[in-house]
Formats: structure tokens, sequence, C-alpha cells
């Protein structure tokens, strides 16, 4: 049984920065490589990371399976334009097909109508076929390319995404 759990505590906040660590360099290590990773992860996924994004506003979520935690969603609404961001939907390789990549992305949707937000938005790396191919299955259009600098001499080379929702 897959649930979803509102990440608050420090112990949520560990386990979120390890299921960061063990998902990103199964799925990240051919498309950006290991230093790549290394520095995103201390950089956007360390406890201490994690910790700000949460007292910024930026919405945590672990979905466990069988209540063994098998991936995590972030999202980080903008009511002033009514929109939300999509940063993170990460489920491990040995999970998918379960089910909860589309309960986590359903997670975020739910959210935002209740928030009356109206357009759900991310990026994906240009190399992540996969993860596009997936997005796009689930009702989401490319709008664009995104380059942005993240420092230590590493850049984020994406298309953006947007779903609007009804």
């Amino acid at each position: 049984m897959l649930a979803l759990i509102a990440v608050h505590s420090q112990e949520q906040i560990t386990e979120v920065a390890l299921l960061a660590h063990e998902i990103w360099h199964e799925h990240y290590l051919p498309i950006i490589g290991r230093q790549q990773i290394d520095y995103m992860l201390e950089k956007f996924q360390s406890e201490d990371a994690i910790a700000t994004q949460i007292a910024k506003g930026y919405q945590y979520f672990t979905a466990t399976w069988n209540q063994k935690p098998v991936g995590y969603i972030v999202i980080v609404p903008n009511p002033q334009d009514s929109s939300c961001l999509l940063s993170k939907l990460y489920v491990k390789s040995s999970a998918r097909g379960l089910g909860a990549g589309k309960a986590m992305l359903q997670c975020a949707e739910d959210f935002c109508r209740g928030v009356q937000i109206t357009k759900l938005w991310l990026t994906v790396n240009k190399k992540n076929v996969n993860s596009m191919a997936w997005y796009s299955r689930m009702g989401f259009l490319k709008t664009g390319s995104v380059i942005q600098d993240i420092g230590g001499g590493f850049v984020m080379d994406d298309f953006r995404f947007e779903k609007v929702l009804p």
C-alpha cells in the first residue's frame, strides 16, 4: 500500500537526504556524472539544504510502499502567479511500476487545486529522455529550454514542462 507523508521532523529530513543520495546515484550517473551529482546533492539535497527549503515553504513528501520509503516529491507553490514548481519527483528504481510516481504527481495536483493554483511546471535534464517521456504521458507539454548556472562549474541544461490543471 502506498502512502504519502509530509516531511517536517529531522528524522524525516534525514530519510529524504538518504533517499536522494540513493536515487540520484542510480538514476543520474549516466546523465550528469558523479561529480555533478555529489555537488548537487550537497547543495540542494543535504539535510541542511532540505531543512532550509522547508523553512522557505517548500512542501516535501515521502512516498512509502508497505511502510518502506520508495521516493519523494517536492512542490513549491507560487500563489502570486497561480503556479507551482514540481521541484522533485523521484522514485527508487526497485519501486518503479508500482504507481508511486503517478500517486505523487496526483498529490501535487491535488495540493495545487486546493490552493487555487492552475499551472504545475517542472524542468527535466535534456538527456533524461525516460523522464521526459513519462511527464509527456502525464499530460505535461514541453514549453522551452532553461540553462541555469548552479555554481561549482556546473549548469543545469533542462527543458521546461508545464501542465494546466483543470
